[in-house]
């Protein structure tokens, strides 16, 4: 599975570093890095762990969820 979001530019590495740390429950790929939208593609067997992070994510680093029709 994975979602969509936009963050400040300067927080994209830090999110990243922080999802990768919990190695094999998701990666990151910067979409867009002008717009900073990154793709947070998650494990299925780790669903609900990844979505506790990412809105503790979301809440510190300001991470907005995009949906589809507005990724592109």
């Amino acid at each position: 599975m994975s979602k969509y979001f936009q963050l400040d530019r300067k927080n994209i590495v830090a999110v990243q570093f922080i999802i990768e740390g919990y190695e094999g429950l998701a990666t990151v790929t910067t979409i867009d890095a002008a717009v900073a939208v990154i793709q947070i593609s998650i494990m299925p067997d780790f669903l609900r762990e990844m979505n506790c992070l990412l809105d503790e994510l979301s809440k510190k680093y300001h991470m907005k969820e995009l949906v589809d029709d507005r990724i592109r």
